[in-house]
């Protein structure tokens, strides 16, 4: 039998790697040199945080996404804790807060002023006392609001709810003690209903977070898990670790029978840890070595042979940690999937690495994305400690449509602090008031310079009458309103543009018509 290639069609196949330029890096910056294996790095739209080397206690900074270039050495710092700081993951649903863990056996959460940390800020918003050794790992839950998961060299997992009047607590809502050693990584389900760790007794358990009860639990001879992943709604499980020749390895599982592992695959002879890392909305895969140079990522699908190789991003520059940023972060005009914010330590260098689906169209591509999970809590934190589960509130990621999130929450939660930090401070909120503020102006100023005969005049606005136009009622006709705007928009700098080539090929002609002229007059 003569030997075929089986060929797979994946809009996915050609995905590549670009890094920043330097002027879009961050230099300067004085990465940690702690060996936790940890990303040390956590990015939303708005901020990146970034663990610091410092002395006399632990520190992390916080930059705004935009602060590129050179980083002052002096900039503020959040300097709180009394021991280095080993963990930072910011709050799915605030982007304004931030929670930490460090040596000093305390898991503290921040908030972060609207324009950034002008000052160093060392008082937090809460402080979480109960494990008795130092802190390694902390989670936020994926759906309920101010639910924190933390693991301890204590052996310890701790749930805490934030939703209480006491700056300091000091009992978490739940403890789980299943562990007989350190817990290297923690996973959650879509819903949150499940969670994954993995631990140095060699053992993967699976549990439910609110009874503390393990449902499965995996222990394979020939594979050593370090991280792990629930790949979303898959009903799959993916282990890295090492195999028993102490090859990096990757395994995936069935959910549902933690007994023997679906695949193996071993990737080098390295020794760094394999940071494994998911997108749902795409089923990709990204793998990054910690001291390696290179990414590799994958198609993941539910039949065989599951793990699917697409490429892999090499670098001459070692990576110590990664930073992902959220979704709804991304460069949806290029064609962005993906971003890593890559700590390079060895040039105290964080580079923002952008993967990249290659499509000719510079519109909106709505197959690579669908709707995925937004920035709004779909519990409180009472009612999941009730028992109630829910999946996360979707949201899409094309322009324009977040603005009725943005306008429901600006008109429901202005009473709140944060909530209204985080309405007026979204993209698409500002970016309608803009537009309005623009439009207005325009009116305004085509009104100041008709004639009295003139003013009588019913001015239009994308083609209604504004005296016939009733205001938006309901989030719909606000989303109708603002896509007509931006079509209105979009056709007058079109017009512009054509008026002005037809000025340049007048002033041409004019030229052309006076060098004509100038020897026929001698």
């Amino acid at each position: 039998m003569t030997w075929r290639p089986q060929y797979r069609s994946s809009k996915f196949r050609h995905v590549f790697g670009k890094p920043a330029t330097k002027e879009s890096c961050y230099d300067g910056v004085p990465i940690t040199r702690s060996v936790q294996d940890n990303n040390f790095c956590a990015v939303n739209p708005r901020f990146l945080a970034v663990i610091t080397e410092c002395a006399g206690g632990g520190a992390f900074l916080v930059l705004t996404v935009n602060h590129t270039g050179k980083v002052d050495p002096h900039h503020p710092r959040v300097s709180g804790h009394r021991g280095n700081v080993l963990d930072v993951k910011w709050n799915p649903f605030n982007d304004y807060c931030i929670a930490s863990c460090s040596e000093d056996t305390t898991v503290k959460v921040w908030e972060i002023p609207p324009h950034g940390v002008l000052k160093n800020i060392t008082v937090p918003w809460k402080e979480l006392q109960g494990h008795s050794r130092r802190v390694g790992l902390i989670e936020w839950h994926p759906t309920a609001n101010n639910i924190l998961f933390s693991t301890a060299y204590d052996y310890q997992v701790m749930i805490w709810n934030l939703d209480c009047p006491e700056q300091v607590i000091k009992n978490p809502v739940r403890t789980i003690s299943h562990h007989t050693d350190v817990v290297l990584s923690m996973s959650f389900n879509t819903d949150g209903s499940l969670f994954a760790t993995t631990c140095k007794d060699r053992k993967v358990r699976l549990m439910e977070p609110r009874s503390g009860n393990i449902l499965q639990e995996a222990n394979c001879k020939t594979h050593k898990a370090g991280k792990v992943l629930i790949l979303g709604n898959l009903k799959m499980l993916l282990t890295t670790g090492t195999s028993r020749w102490n090859d990096r390895q990757m395994a995936l599982w069935d959910l549902d029978d933690l007994s023997v592992p679906l695949l193996q695959e071993n990737l080098d002879g390295s020794s760094g840890v394999i940071f494994p890392f998911y997108d749902p909305d795409t089923h990709m895969l990204y793998v990054a070595g910690k001291g390696d140079g290179n990414v590799r990522y994958y198609e993941i699908s539910s039949e065989k042979p599951y793990l699917h190789y697409l490429a892999d991003y090499r670098s001459l520059l070692p990576q110590k940690g990664f930073g992902v940023m959220p979704k709804r972060g991304l460069d949806v005009s290029s064609c962005e999937v993906f971003r890593f914010y890559k700590l390079v330590t060895i040039k105290s260098l964080i580079e923002p690495l952008s993967m990249i689906v290659p499509r000719r169209s510079e519109s909106y591509q709505e197959d690579i994305y669908p709707m995925t999970a937004g920035n709004k809590p779909a519990l409180t934190a009472e009612e999941w400690l009730s028992g109630i589960d829910k999946g996360p509130l979707l949201m899409s990621l094309k322009p324009g449509s977040q603005v009725e999130d943005s306008y429901s929450e600006m008109t429901k939660g202005m009473g709140h602090s944060l909530d209204s930090r985080r309405s007026q401070n979204r993209p698409g909120m500002l970016q309608l008031a803009y537009i309005q503020g623009q439009l207005g102006t325009k009116d305004g100023n085509e009104d100041g310079g008709l004639r009295a005969d003139d003013r009588s005049r019913t001015p239009f606005s994308n083609g209604e009458e504004l005296a016939l136009c009733s205001p938006p009622v309901t989030e719909n006709e606000l989303r109708l309103k603002f896509h007509k705007q931006q079509e209105e928009i979009r056709r007058l700098r079109e017009l512009l543009n054509q008026r002005d080539v037809r000025v340049k090929q007048l002033e041409l002609e004019i030229k052309n018509i006076k060098n004509s002229q100038s020897p026929s007059s001698l």
